[in-house]
């Protein structure tokens, strides 16, 4: 947008534009979010800024009235694919935390200085200064809804010393971390190694869907799920996490997490802000999709659909390949029992997940046992994991979409709809088609989309760049209670004859009506 248009946004006080820029008054000092209640300030005071780092370089403090950093994230970084929302997506994650610019660099394939100088450009702040607002933005919300001691805080935030987190807070927020806690007036208690979190989206917000596709797919002893929560057990970078997400009735979910290192919060925030899908704009994306009359239909009917995403990239590569040509159920059998002998076991109470997915090391050397069923998928999975455990197939959310759809493919049995499905949950790629997915073809047909799967890439082609979105429409449209067989790919050696490109039982089993949670797996 240009300056007139977010001009516009903020005179009207649009909350849907919260987190997707910023604008700073020099005449206060202040920065806010464009929904701040207070008075629209002059355009010649106005300068607007993408990101909270940007503002805070520039010398601007947080408004404390709106609380600019108490917002959802900008979905753009997942919309866009170039260095700068690659690097945005790593440091969410904490790898700038873990390994320095140095790292950061290292994993996005750059020199430290053409990382640094593309960031600020784009972005108006390097490296540093974006972690250090996340940083900030992570004290923030742990300041005003926890009552964790301050040092956990500091050091739960990513700060290096207690000195840093006391100087920063007051730097950003022109409070200082005690007086910020004293205006949240929290009464919250706190478990020594737990903390209790509310994560905000845009509205509108409807997180059921996305508890029922986890729940079709929980792995037994990894994860718990029904309809109104999920749990499981994640490896983080510092050590084990067991965390659970309930919804809270408006925008934004309750996360509960108990961790061996404080230090690995903001990573599981991160992650599971891309689980949910909290950071996208459902406003755009279903007037994006609402261009089409029988979308439209869908939409109205359940907007704000959420793309699941995933905790994991290496589970999720694993999840995928064990679900290929097979039920969702079968899938879920399979993976629960790799989980229950290669797993490992961190106790807990019962009823609470207490397995942890087993690492690719772990499954590289089960060997021969790895897999049961077809021995051309048991192989693909055992060189998948067997890459994955010794570094020379890398995966995770700073990957370039076609480089990672490249590097996919190149393996045997993996063809277009397992590359397409991982960059959909690990990247959160809205824009992914997966025409060869008989469910979504089956949905098409059902309320007169397409009636073949041309027909679907040609009509689906004008909603780019939200087709993922379009996915889970078609899917919720496919008319499948239970699933009946999960997608089918080609080999990636050979094309498939037509015969073999659907991805379900055969077309004698009858198919009943479902939600888009049950029809990938």
């Amino acid at each position: 947008m240009d300056f007139v248009e977010r001009y516009r946004v903020i005179s009207t006080r649009d909350v849907r534009f919260d987190g997707q820029f910023f604008t700073a008054v020099r005449s206060t000092g202040i920065y806010c979010r464009p929904s701040c209640p207070a008075r629209t300030p002059k355009e010649a005071n106005v300068t607007f800024y993408p990101t909270a780092a940007a503002a805070h370089e520039a010398g601007y403090r947080a408004c404390k009235r709106c609380l600019p950093n108490a917002t959802p994230g900008t979905p753009e970084w997942n919309l866009r694919d170039d260095l700068a929302a690659r690097a945005m997506r790593l440091i969410a994650d904490g790898v700038l935390e873990r390994g320095g610019v140095p790292g950061l660099a290292r994993s996005l394939g750059y020199s430290e200085r053409h990382l640094t100088r593309v960031l600020v450009d784009e972005l108006g702040a390097g490296p540093l200064a974006l972690a250090r607002a996340h940083r900030a933005q992570t004290a923030r919300t742990l300041l005003t809804t926890t009552a964790l001691p301050m040092s956990d805080v500091a050091f739960a935030s990513g700060f290096a010393s207690v000195r840093q987190f006391n100087d920063t807070v007051r730097e950003v927020f022109a409070l200082t971390p005690t007086q910020l806690r004293a205006a949240s007036k929290t009464t919250a208690e706190t478990t020594p190694g737990t903390v209790s979190l509310t994560l905000p989206a845009r509205e509108p917000f409807e997180p059921s869907a996305v508890f029922r596709w986890l729940a079709e797919r929980a792995i037994a002893g990894v994860e718990v799920a029904d309809v109104d929560s999920y749990a499981r057990t994640l490896l983080l970078p510092h050590g084990v996490a067991r965390f659970r997400v309930v919804g809270t009735g408006g925008p934004s979910i309750r996360l509960t997490a108990s961790m061996a290192d404080m230090r690995d919060l903001p990573t599981l925030v991160a992650r599971v802000r891309r689980l949910f899908d909290l950071d996208a704009d459902p406003v755009g994306i279903d007037a994006a999709l609402s261009a089409d009359p029988i979308i439209a239909e869908r939409v109205l009917a359940s907007p704000g659909l959420r793309l699941p995403g995933s905790a994991d990239a290496h589970e999720m590569l694993v999840r995928a390949v064990v679900g290929q040509q097979i039920s969702v159920a079968a899938a879920r059998t399979h993976l629960s029992r790799m989980a229950a002998r290669y797993g490992r076991d961190i106790g807990g109470d019962p009823g609470e997940p207490h397995l942890l997915f087993p690492t690719a090391s772990a499954l590289a050397g089960a060997g021969d046992v790895l897999l049961t069923g077809p021995r051309a998928k048991a192989d693909t999975l055992r060189t998948l994991v067997a890459g994955l455990a010794d570094g020379s197939l890398e995966l995770g959310v700073g990957d370039d979409r076609q480089e990672q759809h490249e590097r996919l493919t190149a393996y045997r049995g993996i063809g277009p709809w397992t590359a397409g499905y991982v960059s959909m949950r690990v990247l959160a790629n809205p824009d992914v088609l997966l025409d060869g997915d008989v469910a979504l073809r089956a949905g098409a047909q059902r309320i007169g989309f397409a009636d073949d799967r041309s027909a679907l890439v040609t009509r689906a082609a004008p909603l780019a760049p939200w087709r993922s979105y379009l996915c889970l429409h078609l899917w919720a449209a496919s008319g499948e209670p239970r699933p009946t067989g999960s997608p089918r790919q080609a080999p990636s050696t050979r094309p498939a004859p037509p015969a073999r490109l659907a991805p379900h039982a055969p077309a004698s089993r009858p198919a009943a009506p479902a939600d888009f949670s049950r029809s990938t797996p």
